[in-house]
C-alpha cells in the first residue's frame, strides 16, 4: 500500500519486494491501477537483491524491517545498500532500539518460547499467542522479582492483550526480533560508507522539548555523533528510531540551510476547528504558546500551499521571529496538522497517478476493503480516509454533488453488501437512522473535510 502511494505521489519509480505473494500481488495491482511505476516482487532478501536489472537507487527505505530479519539478512541489505545506493543517495531506516526495550525484552523472549514448546501443535499462531499472554498474567500475578524490578511490564501485558494479534505475530512472536542500540546501528552501516543525517521525527529535533537544561548540557557535551544519539535515546527512553543516513554527507553551511528552508512551502492538513495546541514529548504533553502558533495557523487557514518565508513575513507583523516561525512549523509537521508540499512540476506529474490510485482504492471501499487512506500529490504522501469519506468521494466522482445524495449513494452500498452501521458498539438497524447518520456525516464532510481534500489534490 505505502509504496503504492509514494509512486503515485511522486511520480517517481520504485522498486520493492515482499516475501508474502499475497501481499505483492495486491500491491501489483494497485500498481497497475494507478499507471505508476512500481517494480514489485515478491523475493526474498537474498533473491530481491542479487537481481540484475535493478539500478543504482537516489533513495533506500526500510520501515519496520530491520529487527524483525536474521543477521543474515541484515548483511545482505547492508551489502545491497553499499552496492546500489548513489553517492549522495539517501537511507531511512527504522528499527527498535535501546534502551526502551531493555525490560522488555526477557519477557519477549519467554513470551515466545511458551507459545512454541506449550502450544499445541496445529494451533495457529492466535490462540498461541492468547495462551502465552494469559501465562504471562499468571506469572505477573505471582509477584515474580522480575516484575519488581521492571513494574511498568504488567502495564505493558495489559496494552498487548487489546492489539490485533496479526500485529502481535509480527511484533513480538518473530523468529527474529532484535532491539538495537544506535551505536551498534552504526557499526553495521559502516561497510555502506553511511554518514548519519538526522531522525525522520520532526519533533526530535526540538530538544527543549524533550530535554531538561541539565540534560542538554549533557548532550552539549558529546561531540561524537555516534555516541551523542546514543545518550539521547537513553534520555528519552528511546523505543523506536526512524532515521535518515546519507551516502557522501556534506553539511549545508547555515546560510544554504536557511534558503531552503525559506523555500519550502507548507500546508494545513486538517480542519482547522480540530487543531489542537498541546505535542505529546519526551517530557510529557507540552502546550505550544498561542502568541507564535495561532499567527502560523491563521497564516495556512486558507488550506493554500505557502512558502516559508511567505508564513514568516506575515507572522512578523504580529512579533512573531522566523526562528520561531519555523520551530512551529516543525512541531506541528511532528504532530501531523501540517505537510511539507512539492513542487509544482512533481504534482502536475503526479496528479494523474493518484487521481486512478484514488479511484482504485475508493472501489475497494466500497466492495468492503477499505484501505484507510488515499494519495496526495500535492504532499507526495497518505491522506487519512475512512470508508465513508471514500464512498462519498466516489459519489462526487459519479457525478453526485449534494451531501445528502452522497449519503444515499453509501447507504446503497451498505445495503448491498448487507451491512450496518456500528456507533459505540450498537448496531443501526432502522433504514433510516442509517440514512440520517448518513446524511450527518456527509455533511460534515462537505463542510469541514473536502476544501482540505481539494486543496491536497485528493479531490477535485
Amino acid at each position: 500500500m505505502s509504496i503504492n502511494i509514494h509512486a503515485a505521489s511522486s511520480g517517481h519509480t520504485w522498486y520493492g519486494t515482499d516475501f508474502n505473494p499475497s501481499q505483492a500481488g495486491f500491491a501489483q495491482e494497485l500498481a497497475s491501477a494507478s499507471g505508476a511505476q512500481a517494480q514489485l516482487y515478491d523475493q526474498a532478501f537474498a533473491e530481491f537483491c542479487r537481481r540484475d536489472d535493478l539500478p543504482d537507487f537516489d533513495s533506500i527505505g526500510l520501515h519496520g524491517i530491520w529487527s524483525w530479519i536474521s543477521d543474515e539478512n541484515r548483511a545482505v541489505i547492508v551489502d545491497f545498500i553499499r552496492r546500489k545506493l548513489k553517492l549522495g543517495g539517501v537511507l531511512y531506516i527504522s528499527y527498535n532500539t535501546q534502551p526502551g526495550w531493555a525490560a522488555m525484552v526477557p519477557m519477549r523472549d519467554l513470551l515466545t518460547e511458551y507459545s512454541q514448546v506449550m502450544g499445541a501443535p496445529g494451533k495457529g499462531i492466535a490462540p498461541r499467542i492468547n495462551d502465552a499472554l494469559q501465562f504471562a498474567e499468571r506469572l505477573l500475578a505471582s509477584g515474580p522479582g522480575f516484575l519488581s524490578a521492571n513494574p511498568q511490564i504488567a502495564a505493558k501485558i495489559e496494552s498487548m492483550k487489546k492489539l490485533d494479534r496479526s500485529y502481535l505475530a509480527h511484533e513480538y512472536f518473530n523468529r527474529d526480533w532484535l532491539p538495537m542500540s544506535f551505536s551498534s546501528m552504526t557499526k553495521w552501516l559502516e561497510p555502506a560508507k553511511l554518514n548519519f543525517a538526522c531522525s525522520a521525527h520532526y519533533l526530535d529535533h526540538i530538544d527543549v522539548a524533550n530535554f531538561s537544561p541539565e540534560q542538554s548540557k549533557i548532550l552539549d557535551e558529546i561531540e561524537d555523533p555516534s555516541l551523542r544519539q546514543t545518550v539521547r535515546d537513553f534520555l528519552v527512553n528511546q523505543t523506536f528510531r526512524r532515521d535518515y543516513w546519507v551516502h557522501g554527507a556534506r553539511r549545508l553551511s547555515l546560510q544554504a540551510r536557511r534558503e531552503k528552508w525559506l523555500a519550502q512551502r507548507m500546508i494545513l492538513t486538517i480542519p482547522r476547528h480540530l487543531l489542537t495546541l498541546k505535542a505529546s514529548t519526551a517530557r510529557g504533553e507540552v502546550e505550544l504558546h498561542e502568541r507564535v502558533y495561532r499567527p502560523v495557523i491563521d497564516c495556512l487557514a486558507d488550506y493554500q500551499p505557502k512558502s516559508v518565508e511567505q508564513i514568516a513575513r506575515n507572522c512578523e507583523a504580529q512579533g512573531v521571529t522566523q526562528g520561531e516561525v519555523i520551530q512551529a512549523l516543525f512541531i506541528l509537521a511532528g504532530t501531523l496538522q501540517v505537510q511539507p508540499v512539492q513542487d509544482e512540476e512533481t504534482i502536475a506529474r503526479a496528479q494523474p497517478l493518484t487521481d486512478k490510485l484514488n479511484r482504485k482504492l475508493c472501489q475497494l471501499s466500497a466492495e468492503g476493503l477499505e484501505q484507510g487512506a488515499l494519495a496526495s500529490p500535492v504532499t507526495g504522501s497518505a491522506v487519512t480516509a475512512d470508508r465513508f469519506h471514500q464512498l462519498f468521494l466516489l459519489a462526487r466522482q459519479d457525478g453526485q454533488r449534494l451531501p445528502q445524495d452522497w449519503a444515499r449513494f453509501a447507504n446503497g452500498i451498505l445495503q448491498s453488501l448487507g451491512q450496518r452501521i456500528i456507533i459505540e458498539g450498537k448496531v443501526i438497524d432502522s433504514d433510516q437512522e442509517q440514512l440520517a447518520e448518513l446524511e450527518r456525516r456527509a455533511g460534515k464532510f462537505g463542510e469541514f473535510l473536502l476544501p482540505i481534500f481539494k486543496a491536497l489534490g485528493v479531490a477535485r
